[in-house]
């Protein structure tokens, strides 16, 4: 069985080491982003809600580049969110710096209760441009 091809991003944060997970796992010409949080380096949470999720997309991202991605290559979103309905300006207004164009990825979005004290996550599925394969 092959190993996991895991994808760290510089300066990885903290809840990577903490809770045992990968930031991103690439398959193929797939990179498997896992949930992407409003997290400091150190794990803390950002407690400002519009910049807790500014900060997700930010980790988001970096993961993304460190994968050989960009938010051009994303073709599947999942968010989670504690309180979608007024979290929803907060979250649109980041959705569209990321994706100011169509055509978008598709996107489901998911209510739930716990987060682990967060109140926002984001997971995606990319696809690898040709020729930007992460080297190890």
């Amino acid at each position: 069985m092959a190993k996991r091809d895991a994808i760290f991003p510089t300066n990885r944060h903290a809840l990577y080491e903490a809770h045992g997970y990968s930031a991103a796992i690439r398959s193929g010409d797939l990179l498997f982003v896992s949930g992407q949080v409003g997290s400091h380096p150190d794990g803390s949470t950002e407690p400002d809600l519009a910049r807790q999720v500014s900060l997700a997309f930010s980790n988001l991202e970096k993961t993304l580049a460190a994968g050989g991605c960009t938010f051009d290559d994303i073709v599947d979103v999942t968010t989670f969110h504690t309180d979608p309905e007024s979290q929803f300006p907060a979250v649109m207004e980041a959705k569209s710096k990321a994706f100011p164009e169509a055509p978008y990825p598709n996107w489901t979005a998911i209510g739930v209760n716990w987060l682990a004290g967060f109140d926002f996550e984001i997971k995606v599925i990319a696809r690898i441009p040709t020729g930007n394969a992460p080297s190890h």
